[in-house]
């Protein structure tokens, strides 16, 4: 991933696609060749959720990807501190988005 720079390859982006999709769920599954992320995004008092995006990627590139995440990461929380992941609750208690589920 990070080695696109490395070898010159040129990137294009679009528009549309640098526009991006929010998502504050992703939904990872796998099968023996590849590995399916779903991107959507949850909103409160909502009980669908809409995917956004899909991504294929080979067991090779899902490796690469989650280096690439854990050194961004690693490099992020250097310069801007710790991210905190609260416990998670049970949603028949609360709400992932604080108060009580509706």
């Amino acid at each position: 991933m990070a080695d696109i720079k490395k070898i010159g390859m040129d990137i294009e982006l679009s528009e549309e696609t640098a526009q991006g999709h929010y998502s504050n769920l992703a939904i990872i599954s796998h099968s023996s060749s590849e590995f399916i992320i779903d991107f959507a995004a949850v909103l409160p008092g909502v009980t669908k959720a809409r995917v956004k995006s899909r991504i294929i990627l080979t067991p090779e590139h899902a490796k690469r990807l989650l280096i690439s995440l854990q050194e961004n990461v690693t490099r992020y929380e250097s310069s801007m501190g710790k991210i905190e992941i609260p416990k998670a609750r049970p949603i028949s208690e609360e709400s992932p988005f604080g108060g009580k589920p509706a």
